[in-house]
C-alpha cells in the first residue's frame, strides 16, 4: 500500500509575477471551526477574508473555494487529520483575500484500521463501505458547504451554492469525482495529478464497461443518482499533470481494486503520462469544458506556472 504524497501547501500559497501572497497583515479574523451539523459527522473550517465582512450585507454571492483534506497518511485518531487542516488553513487568509473568495475545508479522515477505504480521494469502497463512519464523504461535504452558507447569511455574507474546487494528487482525485458526481454543485475545478487516471465521464471504451472509478458506468447503482452529463459541461475544469509525474495511485489496492487495475492498464496504458491523451480525448467527446495541460519536464510537484495556472483559471470562474 502506498501513500500518496501531497504537495498542498503550494496550492494554498499562490504566486503572483514571482511574490509569494503574505498573509494580510491587517486581518484579525481567523479560521472559523465547525465541529458538525445536519448531514455531516466531523468537523470542517471555513475562512471569510475581512475585506468580504466588513463589504456589509450584500446581495452579491461570494464564491467558496473548497480545498479536499489529504493528511497524506493513513491514521485512525482525527485529531491528526484534523491537525493538518488546522496548519493548512494558517494560510487560508492569503488565497481568500488574493482571490476574494470564502475558503473551506472538511476534516476528514483516512483510517489505518480500514486503509483500504481511501476516503480522501474519494475511491469506490468510500461510496460502497457500510461503515457508517466511513460513507459518502461527498455528501457530508454538500451538507458542510450548505450549513457553512447559513452562518455566513446571519453575518451578511451571501455565498453561492455552487463552488470552486481545488485539488492536487489524492484531493485531486477526491476534485475529479465529486465534480463528476455533484456538477450542479461545482462552479469550476481545478484537478492537479489525480492519481494517475481522471475519471472517465464514459460508461465504456472499446466495448468494456468502465465502473466508477474508471468510469461512470455503475454511478447510479452505487449512488443512486445518475451522472448529469448535461450540467457538467457547464462546468470548467483544467485538469494537470506533470511530464514526469510519476505518482501512479492505480497500481496500488487502497485506490483501485484488482480488476479496475488490469482494465485501466490493457485499456489506457502503463503510465500516467501514457493515458494522458486517452483521457483527454474522452472528457473532448464527451463535450466537457476541459483544458488539460501537460507541464514538461515537471515530476510529482506543484511548479510556480502551475500556481500562476491554477489562479488564473479560479480568478476567471470566481
Amino acid at each position: 500500500m502506498r501513500i500518496i504524497r501531497t504537495i498542498f501547501t503550494a496550492l494554498l500559497v499562490f504566486t503572483f509575477t514571482g511574490t509569494i501572497i503574505a498573509r494580510p497583515a491587517e486581518s484579525s479574523s481567523e479560521p472559523v471551526r465547525v465541529a458538525n451539523g445536519r448531514g455531516f459527522s466531523y468537523p470542517y473550517y471555513y475562512y471569510v477574508p475581512p475585506e468580504l465582512r466588513s463589504a456589509g450585507p450584500s446581495k452579491q454571492a461570494r464564491s467558496i473555494l473548497v480545498l479536499p483534506n489529504n493528511t497524506g497518511k493513513l491514521d485512525d485518531s482525527l485529531d491528526v487529520h484534523e491537525a493538518d487542516v488546522k496548519r493548512r488553513m494558517t494560510q487560508a487568509s492569503a488565497i481568500a483575500s488574493a482571490l476574494k473568495v470564502i475558503v473551506l475545508m472538511p476534516v476528514f479522515p483516512r483510517p489505518k484500521t480500514d486503509w483500504q477505504i481511501y476516503t480522501h480521494a474519494l475511491d469506490r469502497d468510500s461510496l460502497t463501505t457500510s461503515k457508517k463512519e466511513y460513507a459518502r464523504f461527498d455528501l457530508q461535504l454538500i451538507a458542510m458547504i450548505d450549513d457553512a452558507r447559513g452562518r455566513m447569511k446571519k453575518e451578511g455574507v451571501t455565498a453561492d451554492k455552487r463552488v470552486l474546487l481545488n485539488g492536487f494528487s489524492a484531493s485531486g482525485m477526491f476534485a475529479n469525482r465529486f465534480t463528476i458526481l455533484h456538477p450542479d454543485r461545482v462552479k469550476a475545478a481545478a484537478i492537479g495529478s489525480p492519481g494517475g487516471w481522471p475519471i472517465a465521464p464514459v460508461a465504456e471504451f472499446k466495448q468494456k464497461q468502465l465502473r466508477y472509478p474508471v468510469g461512470i458506468s455503475d454511478v447510479k447503482a452505487i449512488t443512486g443518482r445518475a451522472v448529469n452529463i448535461a450540467e457538467l459541461r457547464k462546468v470548467p475544469l483544467f485538469v494537470f499533470l506533470g511530464s514526469e509525474d510519476d505518482n501512479d495511485s492505480v497500481v496500488f489496492g487502497d485506490s483501485y481494486e484488482d480488476e479496475d487495475k488490469v482494465l485501466i492498464m490493457s485499456l489506457f496504458g502503463q503510465k500516467p503520462v501514457d493515458r494522458w491523451s486517452i483521457i483527454e480525448t474522452l472528457y473532448k467527446e464527451a463535450g466537457l469544458n476541459a483544458e488539460f495541460r501537460l507541464y514538461p519536464n515537471m515530476a510529482h510537484t506543484v511548479s510556480p506556472q502551475m500556481r500562476d495556472d491554477i489562479r488564473s483559471f479560479l480568478e476567471r470562474h470566481k
